[in-house]
C-alpha cells in the first residue's frame, strides 16, 4: 500500500475504530487479523477483506496479522498457503506475522477442557443426522441430546480417549452446553471438536480430532490480541457464539467482532468450492486463469495492484448487500492503465493491404508517439511498407456515411502516416476477401488531402516488419449477472465465448515486452504478456480490459 492517500471514505468502521481509538478502549494499537482457510485461492472478494483489514490497521497506525485457518485437513494444502502469501504482497500489503490455527492445537485443546471441567461442553454420540433432527428449527426449538447430562469425569474420559484415536470418524463429537431453546440456531449446543482421521498438511498425524470454526476463530483472535475482528454480514448470526466462548473461558482480551456486506460481482462466483470445480473439471485454465475471479486470475490478466485497492476502497463498506456491477471494476484499471500505458499497433484479425502506388522496397521511418497526453514517455519509429495489415473488421466494400473506416473508394488515414484509397478487392474462391489494393497521397503524411473527405482513422502494422502474436480476448466466464443464484449447476450458465484466440500482427518493439508492461493497442483495448505461455519465440498477450464497456452495453441490448 502506497500511502495513506488510499484511505476508505468515511464509513461505519472506521467510525467504530476512531471512538475506540479516542477512549483508548483497547489499551494500545489497533491490532487486525485476515483469515483465510488455505483450501483454495483468494478471490476478488477476498481482496475486498484483505484492504479493509490491512488498511483500517495501518490507517490507525497498527498491524495486522495474516492467520490462516487450517482445521480441516482433508481441504486444505502448502500449495494454497503459498498463493495466499504471494496474492498479499501483491496487493501491496504487509502483515506483523503469519499465524496459523494449527500454532494453537494445544491451547485449543486445553481450552475445550476447561469448558468440559466448567459444565459448559459435552461429549455428544449422537450421528450427525441425529443432531441435526435434535436441534429443531427456525421455528421450532430444538431438544437435548440424551447424552448431554454425562459427568464432567465421563466427558474428560471421552475426550481424552477422542484425541487417542480410539473411536473413528463421527462417532462421538464435543459440543458447547448452552441452550437447544435458542432462537438463535447457532446456540443451540454446537459441535466444537469433531474427529477427523487425515493428515494435517502441518502436524502430520499428530492430531485426529480438530476444532470449529467458531471456536477456533474467537480464541485465535483473543491470543493475539486482534482489536477489531472484521468479518462479513453471514457471521452476524454468530457473534453471540463467538462472545459465549470468550467470556465463559474468562480471556483477557475480548476482541470486538464487527460484520460488513461481501462482495457480489457480477458475472463471477464468490464460492472457492464452486470455483475449485471449474478447475478440477479442466473448464478452465487453472486457478490463475485470467477468466477466474482469483486475485491470481486477475494479475495473470494484467490487472495492477493499484486497481484492485481503488476497486475495493470504491465499493465502500457498508450493511448492505450489493451486486457489483463488473462495469465498476473494468473502470478502475482503465483509469489505472490510461495515464501509463505505452500506445502501440497491433492488428487482431489481419487484412493484407498492397499499397500500389508506393514504391517497391521502399520504406519510411515514421513518428508515433508513445502516449498522446505525455510528451515526457517519449516517441518511437514505426516501419512503413509498401504492404500492411489492418484489421479485417475496419474495412467493408461498401457502406453508408457513418461508417468512419475504409470502404471500396473511400478515403481513410493510417494512424501516423498517409491517407489511402481502396481502389480493388480480391477475394478467394470462396468469395471471402484475402486482399485489398489500395493508393496513397504522399503529400498527405501529417495533413489532410486537397480533394476528398478522409472518413476515419485506422491502425496498421508493416506486413514486412512485425510479430506474430497470440492475443487472447477475455469475456466474463458466465453468460448471466448472478450465476450463483440462477442455477445450482453453474457450469450450465458458463459463456462459450469467455475466451477467444486471435492469431495477431503486432509492432516489432513487442518482442521486448515484460511481465511489467502494460500496453493500450489502439483502438482495441490494454494488453499484457501473459505471464505462463509467452515466449522470446512465442508472443502471447491477454486484453486486460476493451476501451469501452461493450459488455454492459450488450446487456443493455438484450434486455
Amino acid at each position: 500500500m502506497s500511502d495513506l492517500t488510499e484511505k476508505y471514505p468515511p464509513n461505519f468502521i472506521r467510525s467504530i475504530i476512531e471512538d475506540d481509538v479516542a477512549t483508548n478502549k483497547h489499551e494500545g494499537a489497533v491490532v487486525t487479523r485476515f483469515p483465510p482457510e488455505p483450501n483454495g485461492y483468494l478471490h476478488i472478494g477476498h481482496a475486498k477483506a484483505i484492504c479493509l483489514n490491512f488498511g483500517m490497521a495501518k490507517e490507525f497506525g497498527g498491524h495486522t496479522y495474516l492467520r490462516f485457518d487450517d482445521t480441516d485437513p482433508g481441504k486444505e494444502s502448502t500449495e494454497f498457503m503459498e498463493s495466499m502469501l504471494e496474492d498479499v504482497r501483491w496487493l501491496g500489503f504487509e502483515w506483523r506475522e503469519i499465524r496459523n490455527a494449527s500454532d494453537y492445537f494445544e491451547q485449543l485443546y486445553s481450552f475445550a477442557q476447561q469448558l468440559i471441567t466448567q459444565g459448559k461442553a459435552y461429549v455428544d454420540s449422537l450421528s450427525a443426522d441425529e443432531i441435526r433432527a435434535y436441534r429443531g428449527s427456525l421455528t421450532q426449538p430444538g431438544r437435548d441430546s440424551p447424552y448431554r447430562g454425562r459427568t464432567v469425569e465421563e466427558n474428560l474420559d471421552y475426550f481424552r480417549r477422542m484425541k487417542a484415536g480410539e473411536f473413528s470418524d463421527g462417532e462421538h463429537v464435543l459440543r458447547a452446553k448452552i441452550d437447544m431453546g435458542s432462537p438463535n440456531i447457532n446456540m443451540r449446543d454446537p459441535t466444537i471438536y469433531r474427529i477427523r482421521k487425515v493428515a494435517h498438511h502441518r502436524t502430520g498425524d499428530t492430531w485426529c480430532i480438530y476444532p470449529m470454526y467458531d471456536f477456533t476463530h474467537c480464541l485465535s483472535d483473543s491470543m493475539e490480541g486482534i482489536t477489531h475482528s472484521l468479518c462479513t454480514l453471514e457471521f452476524e448470526d454468530h457473534r453471540p457464539l463467538y462472545d459465549w466462548v470468550l467470556d465463559e473461558l474468562n480471556l483477557n482480551c475480548h476482541p470486538q467482532q464487527i460484520e460488513s456486506s461481501r462482495l457480489n460481482l457480477q458475472y463471477t462466483l464468490m464460492s472457492k468450492r464452486k470455483l475449485s470445480l471449474l478447475v478440477e473439471e479442466g473448464i478452465v485454465d487453472g486457478w490463475d486463469d485470467p477468466r477466474m475471479p482469483t486475485i491470481a486470475g486477475f494479475r495473470r490478466r494484467g490487472y495492477t495492484p493499484e486497481s484492485i485497492r481503488d476497486f475495493c476502497r470504491r465499493i465502500g463498506v457498508t450493511k448492505s448487500e450489493n451486486n457489483v456491477e463488473l462495469a465498476f471494476l473494468e473502470n478502475c484499471i482503465r483509469e489505472n492503465l490510461e495515464p501509463s500505458a505505452k500506445r502501440v499497433m497491433g492488428v487482431l484479425n489481419p487484412l493484407k493491404v498492397v499499397i500500389e502506388n508506393y514504391p517497391d522496397g521502399k520504406q519510411e521511418q515514421l513518428t508515433a508517439p508513445n502516449h498522446p497526453k505525455d510528451e515526457s514517455m517519449g516517441n518511437r519509429q514505426v516501419p512503413f511498407t509498401r504492404e500492411v495489415f489492418i484489421d479485417r473488421d475496419d474495412f467493408r466494400e461498401s457502406a453508408n456515411r457513418k461508417y468512419k473506416r475504409l470502404v471500396t473508394g473511400g478515403l481513410v488515414r493510417l494512424r501516423y502516416a498517409y491517407v489511402i484509397e481502396c481502389t480493388d478487392v480480391i477475394k478467394d474462391a470462396s468469395g471471402e476477401v484475402s486482399e485489398l489494393r489500395c493508393r496513397y497521397d504522399p503529400q498527405t503524411l501529417g495533413k489532410n488531402p486537397a480533394e476528398g473527405k478522409v472518413r476515419g482513422v485506422i491502425h496498421w502494422v508493416s506486413a514486412n516488419r512485425n510479430h506474430e502474436a497470440e492475443v487472447r480476448l477475455f469475456a466474463p466466464l458466465f453468460s448471466v449477472p448472478n450465476p450463483d443464484i440462477e442455477a445450482e449447476d453453474n457450469r450450465a450458465l458458463l459463456n462459450p465465448d469467455s475466451l477467444v484466440s486471435c492469431q495477431a500482427r503486432v509492432e516489432e518493439g513487442l518482442i521486448q515486452a515484460t511481465l511489467e508492461d502494460r500496453y493500450q493497442f489502439e483502438r482495441e483495448g490494454y494488453f499484457c504478456i501473459d505471464a505462463h505461455d509467452s515466449t522470446a519465440d512465442k508472443l502471447v498477450f491477454n486484453r486486460i480490459v476493451g476501451l469501452r464497456d461493450s459488455w454492459a452495453k450488450a446487456e443493455k441490448r438484450e434486455t
